[in-house]
């Protein structure tokens, strides 16, 4: 038989099968350059070619913990400043039935660079049971953005607290910024995280979990930082945090160590999971992003897993850094024109790292690579920021997916809050990771298995094409077709 006999049999062979196969049952929601918005899409053009998607639901992986953002001073003030109306909406939009239905969320103990100053909940110097301990600062702004979360969100979320620093009188160069955490404090510290626990509780407010440090290998000095070597972070809670906390009413708040960038992660993998004693009191790692604009680190991911498999590996922090956020311009947003940090201050060696890069890109791609590297949860920075990108008492300014103007009450949900929706509304808490074989490589690919019995797949359309995929589960099929730079979640109602 000649070649192209051969070829023609073949695709008649296939499209019987597929005449012969049920029709899969779906959802799909897409969002696009082209101006879709978590839109539903049910109609889709004939495809001559459609490779498939094959989903292998029998094959799991990680549970997943969630997806959300993070309740941040800046955040909350700007909040504080809207119309009751507006304030609503976007808490709505977030945490609500009808919204991105956040599940995993983080929030700063102490100041941060995204607060309006520096401040501590513990000012008084050697304050060694720390009598003077207040939340005070947290109850005119954060504290109620957390309580009204609270109050819209059906299923709830997590709450993971971070320190940027210990009180400036706790470490080495008295500052709030760099230095580290004098030893003879190290109980006191411990102390502190208890005091805030019981805190934010007696406020209705239970903390889920807590990172050690953010950024323990520092932010150059700029704002909020204290500085830990892997080394000295293990000992710290093998010998102090771990045990306090255990001793408390708050044994089981988990502890995640490290909370810095992937690159960097086997070291600190290695140092924390070194042995049982050391490994006893982590549940798990928290990691950023802001490694690169466009490298997952799968291979450092995959090694966290491997090391400590029955630990949380959980993306704490991502934003578009470094960038003033453009203003009812969604095509910025689809645009290779963001830049970060590392684009003017990274060095030399490791400038390939950080290109120029599209914002809806960088989130979907790393949510989908995290995904498929093991991570359990994925946390994005600021909820709302202002047009200037604060407020941040370092005028480090940073994009969030919704950006108001407080003077005009007016706001902007930008192409990275559907982004967002896309993993968090449709993906839940307790879903397991599921295998899938992908024949059309210009997608990228994730899917899970939802504690209801529903599959979710998220699909990445980077290019500036249509792509028809067949999305196969067993013996039902559905022909699919993905806008040009799109994202498309794909709900299958098929009871598994």
């Amino acid at each position: 038989m000649k070649t192209y006999q051969f070829l023609l049999l073949i695709m008649m062979l296939t499209t019987a099968c597929k005449k012969d196969m049920k029709q899969l049952k779906t959802e799909v929601y897409e969002t696009s350059a082209g101006g879709n918005k978590l839109n539903v899409i049910n109609e889709f053009p004939e495809a001559d070619e459609a490779p498939i998607i094959r989903l292998l639901p029998d094959t799991e992986y990680q549970s997943i913990t969630g997806f959300g953002g993070s309740f941040t001073e800046a955040s909350a003030y700007l909040l504080n400043q809207l119309s009751s109306e507006n304030r609503a909406k976007i808490l709505e939009a977030y945490f609500g039935e009808s919204g991105a239905k956040y599940s995993l969320t983080r929030t700063h103990i102490n100041s941060s660079d995204f607060s309006l100053s520096n401040y501590s909940y513990a000012p008084i110097a050697d304050d060694l049971a720390l009598e003077h301990f207040s939340i005070a600062e947290d109850t005119a702004d954060i504290i109620p953005m957390i309580k009204e979360a609270m109050a819209i969100s059906k299923d709830g979320f997590k709450i993971i607290s971070s320190p940027w620093t210990a009180p400036p009188w706790m470490k080495d160069n008295n500052s709030y910024v760099g230095g580290k955490l004098l030893p003879r404090y190290y109980d006191t510290w411990a102390l502190f995280f208890t005091k805030y626990l019981e805190a934010y509780e007696k406020e209705g407010i239970d903390i889920w979990g807590i990172t050690v440090e953010n950024e323990p290998l520092g932010n150059g000095n700029n704002w909020e930082s204290m500085h830990f070597s892997a080394e000295e972070m293990t000992q710290f809670v093998e010998h102090h945090l771990g045990p306090t906390l255990k001793k408390s009413t708050y044994p089981n708040v988990k502890i995640l160590g490290y909370d810095q960038n992937r690159e960097h992660l086997k070291h600190w993998i290695d140092t924390m999971f070194k042995n049982d004693s050391s490994s006893q009191y982590f549940d798990g790692t928290a990691i950023h992003w802001y490694a690169s604009t466009f490298e997952v680190f799968p291979k450092e991911l995959q090694y966290a897993h491997q090391k400590a498999p029955d630990k949380h590996l959980i993306q704490t922090e991502a934003c578009v850094d470094a960038e003033v956020p453009k203003w009812q311009d969604d095509d910025w947003y689809w645009s290779k024109e963001a830049t970060d940090w590392g684009w003017d201050w990274a060095p030399e060696q490791e400038k390939h790292l950080h290109p120029k890069y599209v914002p809806v890109y960088r989130y979907a791609r790393d949510m989908i690579g995290c995904l498929n590297n093991w991570v359990d949860g994925w946390v994005d920075w600021n909820m709302v920021l202002d047009r200037q990108g604060g407020p941040n008492w370092f005028k480090n300014w940073c994009v969030a997916p919704v950006i108001v103007d407080p003077e005009k009450d007016e706001v902007y949900f930008t192409p990275l809050y559907y982004t967002m929706s896309h993993f968090s509304k449709f993906i839940r808490p307790g879903a397991k990771r599921i295998g899938f074989e992908n024949a059309n490589e210009k997608l990228q690919v994730t899917a899970v298995k939802n504690p209801d019995g529903t599959l979710a797949v998220v699909i990445l359309n980077e290019g500036k094409v249509t792509q028809n995929f067949s999305l196969n589960l067993g013996e039902e099929q559905k022909t699919v077709s993905i806008s040009p730079q799109a994202i498309q979640t794909i709900i299958i109602s098929t009871k598994i």
